[in-house]
């Protein structure tokens, strides 16, 4: 029983609160950093992971982490943007990266690691990032040329990137948490979205849209953080485990989030529910061309250094062997 007591008075347990579901990529990765973190650490640490919203709703996941009610969480890139770290709407830019491997120079190199230092001024501590894939548009008619998405009502994360984006394109951007994007759609309150293949395919959004673009137009991506106040309090060694942990669980999680992707891309063209559309050469240079001002307009807000860093950066790839 004694034994039991000071087990139990020197486990320090992590709250990882996701939007995800357990049987995502997402989901996956954080049971995987769990098993991880509790093995290493001998069960002096103990993660326990609250997938699907069980602790708080998407827009106030952040707040509760600052408040420290949570330790951990996965918040989208544009979430982050818009909780006042407007830097990271650079990866919302449309047709920045071109695969994954454009993704993985920025985010791993000084670059992406600057970004994460910004969390820190929101009382967060940046401990890596998540992939979840490259967008593609769905719609309740063909989505092909610009014009095509004129007066429509498309769901998008909160961004004024992202905003900015659809009201190039004609759109109504409308800002709707990822659990209530299918009744939206069915209720027509939206008549489309913005998303990665699993999540449609696992929403079923297939039921209540009948168009799907594959445009890969951009990329969408996560931030694992975790409350500072927490994070300066563990002893060096726990960091030290956490974050060795975290490193295996990304690219465990990173390489699943691709094959799913794929793998949900492959079922979404074999429903006959649903017509999909791969942008020929003509029409990806016409959307190129309808969403560049958002790059302007993302300069004239933040300034060029950012987004001449990442495009730099990208160069420099190209030029790679």
């Amino acid at each position: 029983m004694v034994s039991a007591i000071v087990s139990a008075q020197t486990t320090t347990v992590i709250k990882f609160s996701l939007v995800a579901e357990s049987d995502t990529p997402k989901g996956k990765a954080a049971q995987r950093f769990k098993e991880l973190v509790e093995q290493a650490s001998q069960r002096r640490m103990r993660v326990d992971v609250y997938p699907n919203n069980l602790l708080y709703k998407e827009a106030d996941e952040l707040e509760a982490l600052q408040l420290g009610a949570i330790q951990m969480l996965a918040p989208t890139l544009s979430r982050l943007s818009q909780f006042g770290l407007q830097e990271f709407e650079v990866f919302d830019l449309p047709f920045l990266f071109r695969d994954r491997a454009d993704v993985a120079r920025v985010i791993e190199g000084p670059i992406g690691k600057a970004l994460l230092k910004k969390v820190e001024s929101k009382g967060m501590v940046g401990l890596g990032y998540w992939d979840n894939g490259f967008k593609v548009m769905t719609g309740n008619r063909p989505l092909r040329m610009p014009a095509d998405f004129s007066g429509m009502k498309m769901r998008i994360y909160p961004s004024r990137v992202l905003d900015k984006q659809m009201d190039l394109l004609g759109a109504q951007p409308q800002i709707i948490d990822a659990q209530q994007i299918y009744l939206a759609m069915k209720a027509k309150l939206i008549d489309g979205s913005e998303g990665i293949p699993l999540s449609i395919q696992t929403r079923r959004l297939y039921e209540v849209q009948s168009n799907l673009t594959i445009s890969n137009h951009g990329y969408m991506g996560s931030a694992v953080v975790v409350n500072k106040k927490f994070w300066d309090g563990l002893p060096s060694a726990s960091r030290a485990i956490i974050e060795r942990a975290l490193r295996e669980a990304t690219a465990y999680g990173n390489d699943l989030a691709e094959r799913e992707n794929a793998a949900a891309l492959v079922l979404l063209k074999k429903n006959p529910a649903l017509k999909v559309h791969v942008l020929t050469p003509v029409e990806e240079q016409a959307w190129r061309e309808a969403l560049q001002p958002v790059r302007a307009d993302f300069e004239g807000r933040l300034g060029r250094a950012i987004v001449s860093a990442v495009t730099s950066e990208l160069n420099r790839g190209k030029l790679a062997p």
